[in-house]
């Protein structure tokens, strides 16, 4: 992998530019100021994108009917007051 080497004077005035070309490239630029390399500004690391999916499995545990449970008290303390 080639590292594009860019003067610091370069770097200021295309700032945004080299930025999406790293994102894009995913390759490294060395910035140097007076021919000396001072920095290497590369791409960020991004996590994996992880499904949602089963992401609550064997983490919760269900207790007792759930579609045929009895309610009758819920609503009777709702009704008295």
């Amino acid at each position: 992998m080639k590292t594009r080497v860019v003067n610091a004077t370069e770097f200021k005035a295309k700032c945004l530019a080299i930025l999406d070309e790293i994102e894009q490239r995913g390759e490294p630029v060395t910035i140097t100021r007076r021919g000396l390399p001072v920095a290497v500004l590369g791409p960020a690391k991004r996590n994996a994108w992880k499904s949602p999916k089963d992401s609550w499995a064997a983490k919760a545990r269900i207790v007792g009917d759930i579609v045929n449970a009895d309610t009758s008290s819920i609503w009777e303390v709702l009704r008295q007051k």
